[in-house]
């Protein structure tokens, strides 16, 4: 089983790469995000693999971090997402979005990828929900990264603040799948220097609307 390629880059298609490893040419599918960061011709390319061994072929997907493959796996532990709705998902989003639109339930987000309608998008945050909530708090897990057309989001509150805000909700009584939600939500609102405690009250507000 294929884990990782070292190469050099030998072509690049719509939604695929060739690189050579002491020349063998190994085909290998990747999101359009991962695609933007690929060399010039001949440069040295890096990939984390995931292998799919069918009846029928043997299909290699490239990721530029581990993070990105991660979240491939994960979110085709989904009903109805499979390896090509997937890599559509990434190639609109990265991984921090993801945390942030599943953690606030944004399905309207997830209906912008071709190939995921309201019943899927929905499907995605219902059964991901507590698998992100168990995530890291910190910058990556709140920071609002650049969307794929250029629109930058409000800075997301700082990882110590957003974790004890969550902490809190949590010994309040509230789940911490929707503590999470409601701290990811009210954090991109507020801003990077929101205070704790004003990140419990909004999000308090939040989980009673």
């Amino acid at each position: 089983m294929i884990a990782k390629l070292n190469g050099k880059l030998d072509s690049v298609g719509d939604d695929w790469i060739i690189i050579d490893v002491g020349g063998v040419g190994y085909h290998a599918f990747c999101s359009a995000r991962t695609l933007r960061n690929m060399p010039e011709t001949g440069g040295d390319v890096s990939l984390y693999i995931e292998t799919h061994v069918r009846e029928d072929h043997i299909h290699l997907f490239g990721f530029q971090d581990s993070g990105e493959k991660a979240w491939f796996s994960l979110v085709q532990t989904v009903q109805g997402v499979g390896a090509k709705v997937a890599l559509a998902i990434l190639s609109l989003y990265g991984g921090n979005e993801l945390t942030q639109i599943v953690a606030a339930a944004d399905k309207t987000a997830l209906t912008r990828v071709t190939g995921v309608g309201p019943k899927v998008a929905g499907r995605i945050v219902a059964e991901l929900k507590d698998k992100v909530a168990k995530m890291d708090l910190g910058s990556a897990a709140l920071s609002v990264e650049a969307s794929s057309s250029g629109t930058k989001g409000k800075p997301a509150a700082g990882p110590a603040n957003a974790g004890d805000a969550v902490s809190a909700l949590v010994n309040l009584g509230y789940g911490r799948a929707d503590a999470f939600g409601a701290i990811a939500t009210v954090g991109r609102r507020l801003g990077g220097d929101a205070t704790i405690e004003a990140l419990i009250t909004e999000g308090l507000k939040e989980l009673a609307a």
